[in-house]
């Protein structure tokens, strides 16, 4: 039997122009695979963005209301292109799958 890992939040992604999201993955999260621990996530959940993102809005589950809502299954290739949009990222982390594209000094 495979040893499960304990499920930790990941820290929130903080972005060189001061953009942050919540990006997230496991049995609980609206991502795929839908398990804990996978490989590597294909979609993801991304929440509570700190600015509205016309990118991640086809993903809103409360498009009225973009930064106090949940974005479910976005693909992982769309996250790293908003973190590249951003300017890279400076702090926090990301499910295995989603590139982490880091801020240039």
């Amino acid at each position: 039997m495979k040893n499960k890992i304990p499920w930790t939040a990941n820290k929130r992604i903080v972005c060189k122009d001061g953009f942050t999201m919540s990006v997230q993955a496991r049995a609980t999260s609206y991502c795929r695979p839908r398990v804990d621990n996978a490989e590597r996530y294909f979609a993801v959940e991304v929440g509570y963005p700190n600015m509205l993102e016309p990118l991640l809005m086809e993903w809103a589950e409360d498009k009225d209301e973009p930064t106090n809502t949940v974005y479910g299954y976005v693909p992982s290739e769309r996250v790293s292109l908003i973190c590249v949009k951003h300017g890279g990222i400076v702090s926090g982390e990301l499910p295995v799958g989603v590139a982490y594209i880091g801020a240039k000094q």
